[in-house]
């Protein structure tokens, strides 16, 4: 029984550490990466995952425990990612004891009849063995070469073996061992990895508090997610001040660049005077490096800017990001809460029942439809004529419950269950104010562009590129190289002459091979050097 589960153990083994395997194994991780393209992470955005899930119903919650949702940190796409690694690691180990044993080995003896191989070619020269011999071994330097006496060789003449292009293996090895090299340095990083995303409105203010982040907490980002083995402490201490942004667009509104202008400082450099902060322009795929962390400018959208005059004449006014949903012109929806001054409404009951709640659409160049042109669009995605479409709500907008809310949109429990209460609909532009039936008056002021930012830590990604630049080095070098033989033999002529027999092989491919042995052997022969443009036969022919 345990010899029977040995050599079970032993074919498995063999089967797992076969090149085919390997191969398969790679293809497989492929194909098993297409979901994790395709459908919404939850390392990458929940909120899509969750909303999927509701459209979808049985199909996404039956794919849910498939974790198509976590493809990349599932238990079967880990599985497979190991068993590669454990594949390649199983055939670069065996290869490389044998390529040590190859380059050890002598060159082998010339088969008996060279004549036989595709390459060869005969000739006689008015030079002694000896002399034919010293000239082959000065052609053949650089190669690995070894001499056989008459006794020795196979068809009882003087002998030479050449072999070129062991390296071709090396590169070969070394090609795979770069592919385990990315895959660990890979697998790594995201044990050890942090990336935290913030908006922050660019609101034009010189030094203004909400256009400054400060990376020195994780609870300072909008959205972060961090490798296994990050606890939040180690971030790179830093902060940057966003003082616009600004796109760049074709008449069809399509964007051409975005751009950011921002100033920073690290470390104690941060309480210096902000005027001494060093000025950046942060720019699409131009990140900003800052300590081994990298600041990228991923995209941008409008946060319209209200003010709320209470009939007591107290103002509240808020700007808050909106989301742009359509990329193009970016058409955005959003919601915002007004709490009522403090001592306007004494009786804590009345002063939720009196909280205020936006939520619409905001458009940056508007364009009105329908039958009353009250239907917002937007024409396009520059600030040129902003406007919004709003309903306001009076009531229990949910301020005071202790649970989170959702910054987009208002919860439709409230207002399913009447404690948010619809009491205007009206399309605002710039400037314009809606006064409600308690004489509480709302104004547009207009709106600010912000910009999402995302800050990045990856401390294995120049071991990535190592890895990834020796991978590429070692396929060109193991493309390029031939690994090829050259044998001669020399025959000694009565007349003190010596007829030489040369016959050549290349154990891979032949591209660009019988050109060269065709130079070795005229050059050996003392024959014209081949013309660039001669077809080059190989046949049995006395060549002199």
């Amino acid at each position: 029984m345990l010899k029977t589960v040995k050599v079970y153990a032993r074919k498995s083994w063999n089967w797992l550490t076969s090149m085919r395997t390997a191969l398969a194994l790679l293809f497989l991780l492929a194909i098993a990466a297409i979901p994790g393209a395709l459908l919404p992470q939850r390392s990458l955005n929940e909120s899509n995952v969750i909303e999927y899930i509701e459209n979808n119903g049985r199909l996404a919650e039956f794919y849910d425990r498939l974790q198509l949702f976590d493809v990349f940190s599932s238990t079967w796409f880990t599985a497979i990612y190991v068993l590669l690694l454990i594949s390649l690691v199983g055939c670069i180990l065996p290869r490389s004891f044998e390529h040590y044993k190859a380059m050890k080995t002598p060159v082998v003896r010339a088969p008996r009849n060279l004549a036989r191989l595709q390459h060869h070619g005969t000739g006689v020269v008015t030079k002694s063995v000896d002399e034919v011999e010293a000239k082959a071994l000065r052609l053949l330097k650089g190669w690995r070469t070894n001499t056989f006496t008459a006794e020795e060789d196979r068809a009882g003449a003087r002998s030479i073996s050449a072999e070129k292009g062991y390296i071709r293996e090396f590169f070969n090895l070394v090609f795979h061992l770069g592919i385990v090299g990315m895959i660990l340095t890979a697998g790594l990083g995201r044990l050890f990895y942090y990336e935290g995303m913030v908006i922050v409105v660019t609101d034009g203010e010189q030094h203004s508090q909400d256009s400054v982040f400060c990376n020195t907490a994780t609870a300072n980002f909008d959205s972060f997610r961090a490798g296994a083995n990050f606890d939040g402490t180690g971030l790179t201490t830093f902060c940057f001040e966003a003082h616009d942004f600004s796109a760049d667009y074709l008449p069809s509104g399509q964007a051409e660049m975005f751009r950011s202008n921002i100033s920073y400082a690290v470390g104690d450099d941060i309480f210096n005077d902000p005027e001494t902060w060093t000025d950046y322009e942060l720019r699409v795929n131009h990140p900003l490096r800052v300590e081994g962390d990298r600041v990228y400018l991923q995209g941008h959208g409008f946060a319209p800017t209200f003010t709320v005059t209470w009939p007591n004449g107290e103002t509240r006014t808020q700007t808050v990001q909106w989301r742009p949903d359509d990329l193009t012109f970016f058409l955005s929806s959003g919601a915002m809460r007004f709490d009522p001054p403090a001592g306007l409404y004494p009786d804590l009951y009345d002063r939720r029942q009196n909280q205020l709640a936006i939520q619409g659409l905001f458009a940056p160049t508007a364009e009105w439809g329908g039958e009353n042109d009250e239907l917002l669009t937007s024409s396009y995605p520059a600030m040129r004529d902003p406007a919004v479409a709003i309903d306001i709500y009076r009531g229990d907008n949910g301020l005071d419950t202790g649970r989170g809310q959702q910054l987009f949109t208002l919860d439709p429990s409230l207002m399913h269950s009447g404690q948010l209460q619809k009491i205007e609909r009206v399309n605002l532009q710039v400037g314009d104010t809606v006064t409600l039936d308690d004489g509480t008056e709302i104004t547009f002021d207009g709106a600010s562009e912000f910009a999402n930012y995302q800050v990045s830590r990856d401390p294995t990604q120049n071991w990535v590129l190592v890895t990834t630049m020796i991978s590429l080095g070692a396929l060109v070098g193991s493309l390029t190289v031939r690994r090829r033989r050259i044998w001669v033999r020399m025959y000694p002529q009565p007349d003190g002459t010596t007829r030489v027999e040369t016959g050549g092989l290349a154990r891979t491919d032949r591209a660009g091979w019988g050109a060269e042995y065709e130079d070795f052997h005229r050059e050996l022969l003392g024959l014209e050097a081949r013309d660039e443009d001669e077809e080059v036969y190989f046949d049995d022919t006395d060549r002199d």
